[in-house]
């Protein structure tokens, strides 16, 4: 009965209508083909290694064909890789071309009589517009419903005069404390438990440059697409936000059924898994087209999921009972059993590793039989673990310490000591770096940055503001 409800849930959200455009695979093929390092993002937007950027434009029908060709350019005669200002493909798909006119601003081929296919294609209705494009009145078509002109409502940034709230005084001086290496070219993102907004910090400084206006305090935040994506969960709101933090735009909400909370990364395969424990759901969202394309009905009030070996492991915190569902086994629900106040779990080699913070103790379970295969005590209140290589790290809460186990033995190898004299609270990977990861500590408004290839402290900031999530990405340029 369980596979058939997840079944039931899968299907029903695979029918439902998806108003995301997605490219067809055999032009994203040929762009490639020409251009591997062609970044072809979430909107469709096309973005050659040189900074020149190409729009979409759909055809109300696409016509049928054998092979992809280009049937017609603008000059004539051209290859996609001499990009020419216009491409039709003999499918009617067309590229167009980002122009800058003589004023600097942004625009298109103008033409006295476009071409049909020009005329009647539509702009994927999400994208994320350059700022300041201008569209020839003779093709005004093509914009639809979209928003082409950057509107107020759509610009989150606060300024750093305005930014600092009641939780921060402003007599706090902003400190340059030195860079490391790790952090050049970087940017960092501070969300709260006292504020709406996301604080922005330069690398290394104590307060904030500015902030992004949010809707709701968030709940979780991740980066994607190489950092130049923020997807956002914030409290009583059914949507997963998209910042654009390039350019700090609100570009897309994707709309969910129920409340989101966590957000869990697939980075290899473009996917993010996000929890809904309210509706017993795990939704998911394929990142190259920002959209909601499945849904995971499960048992209980899912949190703390990890992702590891095609297996989506939860906890349902109402009954302390801990869950696998098998990706690849048609979404087989196995039930592995209760433990008592699971504050994380770790998986690897079919075994899974899940803390107790409460008891401060490990249990090591085999995935095959879901026997005990070990137990062992830790630090105190362990509050999140993660597998590097043949090393489980264990963070302690109470006395901001990493424990660090070997895997196959379950033999102590090292402690890692942050010394913030805070409360530690959680591992958050830097932008998609493996072996870089981010300690917060919720208590002493600091982060600490731990190399686990090395298993080695590398530094600790202070910051101005109450730390509860931190995200660094590599800084992004708008149209990169």
């Amino acid at each position: 009965m369980r596979r058939f409800l997840l079944l039931i849930g899968i299907l029903s959200l695979l029918t439902s209508p998806c108003f995301a455009a997605k490219m067809p695979e055999d032009v994203q093929t040929y762009i490639k083909n020409v251009t591997p390092q062609a970044d072809i993002r979430f909107d469709g937007v096309i973005i050659f290694p040189d900074s020149t950027v190409y729009l979409p434009l759909y055809p109300s029908l696409f016509s049928d064909i054998k092979k992809l060709e280009i049937k017609e350019t603008f000059p004539a005669g051209k290859t996609l890789a001499q990009k020419p200002d216009i491409v039709i493909f003999n499918n009617d798909f067309v590229l167009l071309k980002v122009l800058t006119d003589g004023n600097g601003h942004k625009t298109v081929l103008h033409q006295t009589n476009p071409p049909l296919q020009v005329r009647t294609g539509l702009l994927p209705q999400d994208m994320l517009v350059p700022s300041g494009l201008i569209i020839p009145e003779n093709i005004k078509g093509i914009i639809g419903n979209l928003k082409v002109d950057t509107k107020r409502e759509d610009i989150i940034r606060v300024n750093n005069e305005d930014s600092y709230e009641n939780f921060l005084s402003k007599s706090e001086p902003d400190i340059n404390q030195g860079v490391v290496s790790q952090l050049k070219n970087k940017a960092v993102y501070i969300s709260t438990n006292y504020s709406k907004n996301i604080q922005v910090l330069e690398p290394a400084r104590t307060a904030p440059s500015y902030s992004l206006a949010q809707q709701s305090v968030p709940i979780d935040m991740k980066a994607v697409n190489n950092g130049k994506f923020l997807l956002v969960t914030t409290y009583e709101r059914p949507f997963i936000d998209i910042i654009s933090v390039a350019d700090s735009r609100f570009i897309k909400q994707i709309n969910l059924p129920s409340n989101p909370e966590q957000i869990l990364i697939d980075y290899p395969n473009n996917k993010a898994y996000v929890s809904s424990p309210s509706a017993s759901t795990i939704y998911v969202v394929d990142l190259k087209i920002m959209a909601l394309v499945q849904k995971i009905k499960v048992n209980g009030y899912c949190e703390h999921i990890l992702l590891s070996d095609n297996k989506l492991f939860y906890v349902d915190k109402l009954q302390n009972e801990v869950w696998a569902i098998e990706l690849d086994n048609d979404y087989r629900l196995r039930d592995i059993g209760k433990f008592p106040n699971v504050s994380a779990l770790a998986f690897k080699d079919n075994k899974l590793f899940i803390a107790s913070r409460t008891k401060s103790r490990i249990a090591v379970i085999d995935y095959d039989t879901f026997g005990l295969l070990d137990e062992f005590s830790t630090v105190n209140k362990p509050i999140a673990m993660i597998i590097y290589g043949d090393a489980l790290y264990i963070l302690g809460a109470q006395n901001n310490e990493i424990k660090i186990i070997n895997v196959n033995s379950l033999k102590d190898a090292g402690t890692i000591k942050l010394s913030t004299d805070g409360f530690s609270f959680g591992f958050h990977p830097m932008s998609d770096s493996e072996n870089l990861y981010i300690i917060t500590d919720i208590k002493t408004n600091k982060y600490s940055i731990v190399d686990l290839s090395n298993g080695k402290l590398i530094k600790t900031y202070s910051v101005n503001v109450p730390i509860k999530d931190v995200v660094i990405t590599d800084r992004v340029q708008l149209l990169d």
